[in-house]
Parts: structure tokens; sequence; C-alpha cells
């Protein structure tokens, strides 16, 4: 198909890696005699489109004054459901705002909600393409912004043990991950926490407390100078062993429907503070390590924290701005070549890699087998540890991406 100029689109939340995304479609397109211009504010701008005086032309001076490395994105976000936008006209309207600014095409990047639009425009006649972008990384092809993510709680919770040493806290800190847990699992991971609490798992308070207290006691006891910490790194869609999630139900639901989930730290204070109290083991040990004071300090501190959108600000990871220019690029490929309604899932050697994006939308859930191999390293993750069993498979490959 034809293709005279493209229009990007970031929808969805902010994380790092888009702004490469958005410069590897710019000078893709540009090395292609291809215009690129911004769509601001995600799906809230398409449809407003036909109300704008005119749009932001990635020009190379343009394209020059971004930078790759930093999270977020210059062309905006929002949370936007076309379909339920209460206007039957909603989609002649987002073609008319199109044809005023000779807008031939979309790039879209975002998540599960923002590719269930891709799907839903490209029924309706509008050519899109989709790079997948998401933090949480629960779509099936890795998705930009979340190795920034990883990085940053891995940061974050490593950083928070020289606190956590100064005043022998245990501390549980609550990281994003609606459904699923690839973040907190990696992130924890990085950062050497002790136990790691992710929403594939519902959780047994009675092992991550035995855990912890095992784990916490022989710290401090071994220190020389009494000092010792205990980390928890918990994914917001904590699931309790009945299987529930924690949600703020004073909060409502977002434009695709989803409840606003909070509480998973402070909920895991409030479970371990309660066995702290009835178990009679604590006293003796406050007492041996000299850092019980009756009536104000009996039991060990529990603080939770949440980093909340520091884990998705500031700057991207290395490997997600590689990420985001090759994605970025080859999906102008497809976009000339007539490939709509798919989703770039990466670039090894000469080969652009894709697949339907009603197929990469579909959620991805940590493998829990993956577990038992960190479990007999040491990890609580919330269960009883389970063996892990190694199957050995030589790989051969001639081409690898990053």
């Amino acid at each position: 198909m034809e293709i005279k100029r493209i229009g990007v689109i970031t929808s969805g939340g902010d994380c790092g890696g888009l702004n490469a995304v958005i410069k590897g479609i710019a000078r893709k397109a540009y090395a292609l005699g291809i215009e690129t211009v911004v769509i601001p504010n995600g799906y809230a701008g398409l449809y407003n489109l036909v109300d704008l005086e005119s749009v932001v032309v990635l020009n190379a001076e343009r394209v020059s004054k971004i930078e790759a490395s930093l999270a977020g994105s210059e062309a905006g976000h929002s949370r936007v459901k076309i379909s339920k936008i209460a206007d039957p006209e909603k989609y002649e309207r987002i073609k008319k705002g199109l044809k005023k600014f000779n807008i031939d095409g979309l790039i879209i990047s975002g998540g599960d909600d923002t590719g269930s639009v891709v799907v839903d425009l490209t029924s309706q006649g509008i050519p899109c393409v989709h790079v997948p972008k998401t933090m949480d990384l629960d779509l099936q092809p890795y998705s930009v912004g979340g190795d920034s993510a990883i990085n940053r709680i891995s940061v974050f919770a490593r950083d928070l043990k020289t606190t956590g040493l100064s005043h022998n806290r245990i501390l549980v800190i609550e990281v994003f991950g609606r459904y699923v847990g690839h973040t907190a699992f990696r992130g924890g991971i990085g950062a050497e926490a002790d136990a790691i609490l992710i929403p594939e798992v519902p959780v047994d308070f009675d092992i991550l407390y035995e855990h912890m207290k095992t784990t916490y006691f022989a710290r401090i006891e071994r220190s020389d100078v009494r000092a010792g910490t205990y980390i928890i790194v918990v994914a917001e869609g904590l699931k309790t062993s009945s299987g529930e999630m924690l949600y703020d139900e004073s909060a409502g639901v977002d434009a695709f429907g989803h409840k606003k989930l909070a509480g998973a730290g402070k909920y895991i204070r409030q479970q371990l503070e309660k066995r702290l109290k009835a178990d009679p083991d604590v006293q003796a040990f406050m007492k041996r390590t000299g850092m019980y004071v009756p009536g104000i300090y009996v039991i060990p501190e529990v603080r939770e924290v949440t980093p909340g959108h520091l884990v998705r600000s500031g700057h991207s990871s290395a490997y997600d701005v590689n990420f985001g220019y090759k994605t970025g690029a080859a999906a102008v490929v497809l976009l000339r070549e007539g490939k709509t309604g798919k989703t770039v899932t990466g670039v090894e050697g000469h080969k652009i890699l894709y697949m339907p994006t009603a197929e990469a939308i579909k959620r991805r859930e940590v493998d829990i087998r993956e577990l038992a191999l960190f479990e007999s390293l040491g990890t609580c993750f919330g269960r009883k540890p389970v063996e892990f069993k190694a199957e050995l498979i030589e790989e051969h490959r001639t081409e690898r991406s990053m």
C-alpha cells in the first residue's frame, strides 16, 4: 500500500524505550521518503484529531530534540477505549481527522488494552501496525519498557537495603504488575530480594512468615553489630491463599474496565505484624539481640514502600532503547508492505518478525516452573518450595537477537 505520511501514537502508561520507538519510526520513514507526524495524547488525540489546527511533523530537526534514553513519550498518553466513546460517528470522525492531515496509516505503541484498540481500528478500515509496549511484560512478545522497569525496581529495592540495615527493618516493596509478576520477579531477583510475591502464586502467609523469621533472625544474630534486614518485593496484583486480589473499591474502574489495585504492601505488613506479635520466640529474640524496649519496641519493625510511578520514569535501559529503535523502524516497513493489524515482535539479522495483534495481546504469565530454581537458591515465593526438575536441551541457533 502507498504510504506517504504516518501518524505515531503512544497509548496507555508511560515507560522506558518509547522515545526510541518514536525516533526509530521517524528515521526509518525519512529514509524511505515517508513523512511522520505525532498524534498527541494517545487515543484521545486520535479522536480529537479533526479539531486540531496542526500536527507536529517529525523532521530531522524535531527528531533530534527527542532523547531516546529518556522514559515517557514525546507523543503523550491517555487511556481511552475508542469503542466505548459515546459517539455513534466516532470512527468516521477519526477517519476525517486522518484525511484532514493526509495520514495514510498509524503506528501505535502500547500494551494489551492499546492493542485491542489496534484490532478494533483495523477492523474499521484504518491501517495500523502495533509496537508492543508494557512494563508489565504480559504480552506474548517482549515489550518495550519491561527491561527499564525491571532495572528500576532492582535499583530501588537494592538501595532500600541500606535503610533496612540501619533500622533492622523488614521492608515490603510493592511494585506494578496487575495480573502478572514478570517485573516483580525479575526486579526482585536483580535486587537479591529474600521473598518475591507474584499474582501467579497465591501467598501462604505462614510459609512466608517462617522464611522471614528464619532468615531475618539468623542475619541479626550473625552480625557483630546486630544489624539485618529482610526484603520482600510484591506485585500489586498479589493474591491471597483464597485467590482473591486486593482492590481499591473506592477508585472505580478505568476506561478499559479494570479495577484499581491497591494495598498489597500494607496487607503483607499487617499479616507479618500479626504473626510477629503472636510468636513467643520473638520477644526472646528481641531481648537476646538488644533490641527489646518494653512498650515501645517489642517486635521488629515492618514497613511497606511503594515506589509507584518512579519505576516507569527517569531513564530507559540500553536494552529498551535498542529494542525501541529496531521495532519502531520495523513497524514502518510492515505498514508500507500492508501488514496491518500486526504486531512487531523483533528483528533478527535481516528478518522482521511479527504476529497478528489479536494474538500478541493475549496475556502471558510467569512460567512458575522456573521459580523452583530460585527456591533452590533460597528465595521464597510464598509457597512451599518445589523441587526444580531440570530438563537438558542442546540449543542450535544461527541467529540471535538481543
